[in-house]
């Protein structure tokens, strides 16, 4: 009877334990921003 008790509870906290570990972290990235190069219009423009 005792060891069908240990059985049942080492179960119960490894499907505790599957379910509560189960959900995904977000991780947020900072893009770098992308800035236009100044082109060359003439000498007095």
């Amino acid at each position: 009877m005792s060891s069908t008790k240990i059985i049942l509870s080492l179960c119960m906290v490894a499907f505790v334990a599957a379910c509560g570990g189960s959900h995904e972290e977000v991780v947020y990235v900072d893009e770098p921003t992308v800035t236009v190069e100044p082109t060359y219009t003439g000498k007095y423009k």
